[in-house]
């Protein structure tokens, strides 16, 4: 079945997304055991996953690491509101946001707030230091709702294809 729903989509088939599902579990597969898996040889698999990489869908093969295990104990969820909308003060707030490591996701919002932030440190202090250094003197930066996560119900970083 080949399945495409906006402009940037590209068409998948059976064997695509097969190929796709299976990386998202695993990057280890070795090229034999992911033919394999799928119910193709070595050369027709290679192609289509060259295939998927060149047209952008498979962005990068990525570690993931255990936040608590490093340290990082405090998830915060933090919704910005700009003092402007003019695109120069999105565009300004955008690239600020590139600089600070801890927040790993921003997301573009519609409600109450012009942006959400996903941000991952290792304590509630270290949170407080960042908000005061690097967030609230971010470009046009009028307030930050911050909301402290108390546990993870569900994580994925798999697509449902």
């Amino acid at each position: 079945m080949s399945v495409s729903t906006s402009s940037d989509s590209i068409d998948l088939d059976d064997y695509d997304r097969k190929i796709l599902r299976a990386l998202q579990g695993s990057a280890d597969y070795s090229m034999a055991d992911l033919g394999n898996l799928i119910g193709l040889s070595h050369t027709p698999c290679w192609r289509r996953l060259k295939r998927l990489e060149a047209e952008g869908i498979i962005r990068g093969k990525v570690t993931l690491l255990d936040p608590k295990k490093v340290g990082m104990h405090v998830v915060v969820h933090s919704a910005v509101r700009l003092t402007s909308h003019q695109s120069e003060a999105l565009e300004e707030f955008e690239a600020g946001i590139q600089a600070v490591p801890e927040v790993l996701e921003c997301y573009a919002s519609t409600g109450d707030s012009d942006y959400l932030l996903k941000v991952v440190v290792n304590s509630i202090e270290h949170y407080e230091q960042l908000l005061n250094e690097k967030l609230r003197p971010l470009p046009h930066v009028a307030s930050i709702r911050s909301n402290f996560a108390l546990k993870q119900v569900k994580y994925t970083t798999e697509l449902p294809l």
